[in-house]
């Protein structure tokens, strides 16, 4: 079994509210893609069908916040909860209200409300409307920690990972994200799978693995479905499954992870381990385009082309092709057939890919 390199940063799910994320990158066995109606076979990468004959990898699966030194939080909804005080801090927390929140959680922490004392760990952590400070940061995860709050368990873990606050200590990490999984945090499932897959800093066991992605996925986190996917779709730690593969695909498609964006398209586009839909799956390029996914670009400029699952659109067509180059996702084949467009529909082609690049 060929595993690609994994890079493990951190990946941050604060209190509940928030969640701020690095890149992790789980690898994954999977061919690369190819025109449809074709297939083809390589060293493992990732991308279980193929639309062009083009053989490069499709990116393996990945949290979706963008790696940041300054850990910027994603707002997500508050748990339900019968405390109205504790509604008041998330409220204030999610329309931005910052200070309010500091000071609605600071006056919670004092009756040992563990939620609270995380959400004064994510706003020291972040720097929401209060200095940034990793130290205090620590202390309330912690104490969060200690009093079962599995959010809190899971902040910490990463925080130890990343050596922000104190010195690296994978050790510690390990145990918090074990506990923060153990009480159902899927990012802590995901996170511990990755690491068992990596077989650094704990052994690897693939089979281990699949168990934590498998609990991440069922609890609705997109990135674990995509990677499930992989292992169903090669057999890491799992049967062969090619149809609950793609299954997992689509659910983790329709929650906007654009890299299952990209390879449930393929697979609707040649009607593997589903029914064939090309409209659908063009329409799904689309959006993975637009979101800047480069291998949905490409894929996009050849049916666009070609008019495969569409009516031919040249004009648009290479103006994809040019802005996958631009990330580099370049085309011979589709160089040549530019060179041979007609000037004024180049010069459309370039125009457009430019604009498109200027607007990002």
């Amino acid at each position: 079994m060929t595993l690609l390199r994994i890079t493990l940063l951190t990946t941050l799910l604060l209190a509940a509210p928030a969640a701020a994320q690095l890149q992790i990158t789980p690898p994954a066995t999977i061919p690369s893609p190819a025109k449809p109606k074709e297939t083809a076979k390589e060293k493992p990468k990732v991308a279980p069908h193929t639309i062009t004959r083009k053989k490069e990898a499709a990116p393996a699966p990945k949290p979706s916040a963008s790696p940041s030194p300054t850990l910027p939080a994603t707002v997500i909804p508050a748990p339900p909860t019968d405390n109205s005080n504790v509604d008041l801090v998330f409220g204030a927390y999610q329309r931005g209200q910052y200070k309010t929140a500091f000071d609605l959680a600071s006056a919670r922490a004092k009756t040992g409300d563990a939620k609270a004392m995380t959400m004064l760990g994510e706003l020291y952590s972040n720097a929401m409307g209060i200095r940034r400070d990793y130290a205090k940061a620590i202390e309330w995860y912690k104490r969060a920690s200690d009093a079962g709050d599995r959010e809190a368990m899971f902040a910490l873990a990463m925080l130890r990972i990343a050596g922000r606050g104190g010195p690296v200590d994978k050790g510690e990490a390990v145990k918090l994200m074990a506990s923060a999984a153990k009480l159902g945090e899927p990012r802590a499932a995901y996170n511990l799978a990755l690491l068992y897959l990596d077989g650094q800093t704990l052994p690897q066991d693939v089979n281990r693995s699949a168990e934590l992605l498998r609990q991440a996925a069922d609890a609705g986190l997109p990135e674990a479905q995509y990677a499930l996917a992989t292992f169903y779709k090669e057999g890491t730690g799992v049967p062969k499954d090619p149809d609950r593969s793609v299954r997992l695909l689509q659910a983790a498609s329709l929650a906007d992870n654009v890299d299952a964006e990209v390879e449930y398209a393929i697979a609707m586009f040649n009607g593997a381990g589903t029914p064939k839909n090309q409209p659908a799956a063009v329409a799904l390029l689309r959006k993975a385009s637009r979101q800047g996914s480069a291998i949905a670009q490409n894929r996009l400029a050849w049916v666009l082309i070609n008019g495969m699952g569409t009516s031919v659109d040249k004009v648009e067509g290479f103006k994809w092709h040019l802005v996958a180059k631009t990330s580099g996702k370049g085309d011979p084949e589709l160089d040549k057939q530019l060179a041979d467009l007609p000037a004024d529909d180049r010069a459309k082609a370039e125009a457009a890919a430019k604009k498109w690049l200027g607007n990002k």
